[in-house]
């Protein structure tokens, strides 16, 4: 319990940890931000990280000067791309002996939204799925487990890696700073994760209602 209450507090009051990683690493923390976006994405366990919101607070520091933007936008579409990439080849080659493993935390419900996902929008889904979490995270690798032809998942992750990235790092740079949405920052991540959260709402409730 004190684990998911801490990982809501760094999620609601991230600007404030950016601010603590910066002040304490330095030009180490585009390291550290790397390093997340890569987990989220490039790791089936980690659905839960913040990938959305620190993208944002990111890109809002980038506008103070914090972060080169120059430097942070191609190297966090970097950390999306190599993740999603790992996670392809970690499902293509062991994820379905991961699945029927009892003592690998995965739940099925993820791997059948995300195959539901595939089912709807087909290779679509590799761009789309970026913006909805948790199903970000397994995308990549029930294509993977699927031997979705790796020719294909290239160029959809790429651009899907590209719009995503850019998307999130961009609104915080133009938008972040503004003092209504500043002085609201909790809000505005709370927001951020609803609407990133309705096209999973939305799907499930077409489940329900067809069945």
């Amino acid at each position: 319990m004190d684990i998911i209450m801490n990982l809501v507090s760094f999620i609601l009051h991230i600007d404030t940890h950016l601010v603590q990683l910066l002040a304490t690493y330095g030009t180490a923390t585009y390291a550290i931000i790397f390093g997340i976006i890569f987990i989220e994405t490039g790791l089936v366990l980690t659905p839960f990280l913040p990938g959305d919101s620190l993208l944002f607070a990111t890109g809002a520091m980038a506008a103070l000067g914090s972060f080169n933007i120059w430097l942070i936008l191609p190297l966090m579409i970097l950390a999306a791309i190599i993740g999603d990439n790992s996670n392809y080849w970690i499902g293509h080659f062991f994820g379905q002996k991961m699945i029927e493993n009892p003592k690998i935390p995965i739940q099925k419900e993820h791997i059948e939204k995300t195959q539901r996902f595939f089912e709807k929008y087909g290779k679509k889904t590799i761009i789309l799925a970026r913006f909805v979490p948790i199903v970000r995270t397994f995308t990549p690798f029930v294509a993977g487990i699927g031997k979705m032809n790796y020719k294909t998942f290239l160029p959809f992750d790429i651009a899907g890696g590209i719009m995503w990235v850019s998307l999130f790092i961009l609104a915080g740079f133009f938008f972040g700073n503004i003092p209504s949405i500043k002085h609201n920052f909790s809000l505005v991540i709370i927001a951020i994760v609803l609407v990133s959260v309705i096209p999973m709402v939305v799907e499930a409730v077409k489940h329900k209602l067809k069945k």
